[in-house]
């Protein structure tokens, strides 16, 4: 029987989020949904409960700093400690930079950049005061490779790595560090791309993912190994992509 974590996942509420959620919950892990979907994330706590599994649901956006605090903090509450956070609200629209769309420029910055430091910023105090815990940063193989149309969510990618890199090395080694870089896999990230020739060579590139449970799985093993093994990258991408 796998020891019960209380788990905070952020972007919860579809893909890998609600993925993770789903997993961990049936091995025996109290789950903590965040996201700002609030009807989805009670549909799928209600999905976990009737499975026999424990979940919250929680409004949550990783943009607002209180927010976040707010998420932890209730959950430490609640709970009496969080274990891991798994930092995975992200979004993707991808354009050429002569698009010049400066506004979904910034959006991208502040939910996949200030969304990790926001819940970096809210857990690592419980976690220093425990002397445990567990970061787990969804980053992408963005993160280790530029292509035309992603160089500004490849650069926000690149900085979840090295951000989870650095906070690898300053911690105590009592808190583990974790960074997943998953290559193709189903998710709605093509559909916020709004540049129209951009969307179609997106589809047309996405047409073999692997599923976001081969990520949740990937969580799992990270998350389950004993408090002296610390797992700090994983890879994960389909077979044929290269």
């Amino acid at each position: 029987m796998t020891d019960s974590k209380v788990v905070l996942i952020t972007g919860a509420s579809s893909g890998i989020g609600q993925a993770t959620a789903l997993r961990l919950a049936s091995q025996g892990h109290h789950v903590v949904l965040g996201a700002r979907r609030t009807d989805r994330l009670a549909a799928l706590a209600e999905r976990i409960r009737d499975a026999g599994g424990s979940a919250d649901p929680h409004h949550l956006d990783v943009t607002d700093q209180q927010s976040v605090t707010t998420f932890v903090d209730t959950a430490v509450a609640r709970h009496g400690r969080i274990d891991v956070l798994v930092n995975n609200a992200g979004v993707g629209p991808l354009s050429r930079l002569d698009a010049l769309l400066t506004d979904e420029w910034n959006h991208t910055i502040d939910v996949n950049i200030r969304g990790l430091l926001h819940g970096i910023a809210a857990a690592l105090p419980h976690f220093q005061r425990r002397g445990a815990g567990h970061f787990v940063t969804i980053a992408s193989v963005g993160a280790h490779e530029v292509m035309p149309t992603g160089a500004v969510y490849c650069a926000t990618k690149y900085a979840a790595w090295a951000i989870t890199e650095g906070l690898r090395l300053e911690v105590n080694p009592s808190i583990r560090v974790t960074t997943i870089s998953p290559g193709i896999v189903e998710s709605e990230i093509a559909d916020a791309t709004t540049d129209p020739a951009t969307r179609e060579a997106i589809r047309a590139f996405r047409k073999t993912p692997i599923s976001a449970d081969a990520i949740a799985a990937a969580i799992s093993y990270a998350i389950s190994q004993p408090s002296d093994v610390d797992v700090n990258e994983i890879v994960i991408r389909p077979t044929t992509q290269r």
